[in-house]
């Protein structure tokens, strides 16, 4: 069955189609005389043939997409969804529709989805993931499409930028297994990256020297993300004649899989090893002990990013802006004495 088009509107309501199309886009401003009953004939038109506007007309029309790119990392874990929750619904409550694009896991795949997104019409693009983990000839052509461009990262940025750190929220999970008795902390470092965890991985070595303890650079394991990467690294940490009292894992997905690797040694957590994590994911809650960790806001980080990306798109002169994203720290039962203190 053809589309009704706003001839067909124009049509039955006995109206021009410059008519229909300024009722449609409420563009008249009072300098085009369009009473009442003629408004009222063209929408009731519209509801009788079921018009819908043609999104990419308009668009190509106004230089407008309505529409916001989303950069994701290929990678399993949570929060980054829960981050995409919060884009998801502050874009929809200002009208607009997200383009997804991921960051794989070759330069030559990166290039490519990159490109992709480069060639799509978006009025301005969220990075979830930071310009330090894309190479240098993406960074250089997401920078040349002059379209505006919004992070939501743990380090600085050259753009307008949602700042989740966790180095203040690190100082505190130290600060809770110090007062618990351990010493010997051990950190599972799981980044493709060095910059995505330095704000931890700082904050670790500071709380250390703060309380006169040595930094051990062996208990510190850098893998990759993947939850075997964690389990992995948990297990040549908790193999070792002088195990570490407790484990610090980078996130909580990491943290399950030291969960897993304790129990397959048989040890207990937390009475034998303590495991503490970040970013309070789903998932946390409901392990098996649940696990101590320290919370940032990504539902609430999404919807900033959306916030500082419709600011730069009306005011493109305004100066970067930041925003700060909070944390907490929430202890549950995977943490808990030392074994010497006991």
């Amino acid at each position: 069955m053809k589309r009704p088009t706003q001839h067909d509107v124009a049509r039955m309501a006995g109206v021009s189609r410059a008519t229909v199309s300024y009722v449609l886009n409420d563009q008249d401003g009072g300098r085009i005389p369009i009473s009442a009953e003629t408004r009222q004939r063209v929408l009731d038109a519209i509801a009788d043939l079921g018009y819908e506007v043609d999104a990419r007309a308009q668009a190509l029309r106004s230089g407008e997409t309505k529409t916001i790119g989303v950069l994701l990392p290929l990678y399993e874990n949570p929060f980054f969804w829960q981050m995409l929750v919060g884009i998801s619904a502050e874009a929809e409550a200002h009208g607009y529709s997200l383009l997804l694009a991921h960051n794989p896991l070759t330069p030559e795949q990166e290039n490519q989805s990159i490109r992709e997104l480069a060639e799509q019409r978006v009025d301005g693009l969220i990075m979830l993931i930071g310009f330090k983990q894309l190479s240098e000839q993406v960074t250089a052509q997401l920078k040349r499409s002059a379209r505006p461009i919004v992070e939501i990262s743990g380090s600085l940025s050259e753009f307008d930028y949602v700042h989740q750190g966790y180095g203040a929220g690190t100082l505190a999970l130290m600060a809770h297994l110090l007062e618990l008795g351990h010493q010997r902390i051990g950190f599972v470092y799981g980044v493709d990256v060095p910059e995505q965890g330095y704000d931890r991985l700082e904050a670790y070595r500071q709380s250390l020297a703060n309380a006169g303890l040595p930094y051990d650079d062996s208990l510190v394991i850098c893998c990759g993300q993947r939850l075997e990467d964690g389990y992995r690294a948990a297990l040549e940490l908790l193999k070792r004649a002088d195990r570490p009292t407790a484990l610090l894992t980078i996130n909580d997905l990491q943290g399950i899989a030291a969960l897993r690797a304790a129990a397959d040694l048989g040890l207990r957590v937390p009475d034998d090893v303590s495991i503490a994590s970040f970013d309070n994911i789903p998932f946390a809650s409901y392990s098996v002990p649940r696990l101590t960790t320290v919370t940032g806001s990504p539902e609430q980080n999404g919807r900033d990013a959306v916030r500082l990306l419709l600011r730069r798109l009306a005011e493109p002169n305004w100066a970067p802006e930041v925003i700060e994203s909070g944390w907490q720290l929430i202890v549950r039962e995977s943490t808990g004495p030392a074994p010497i203190s006991r």
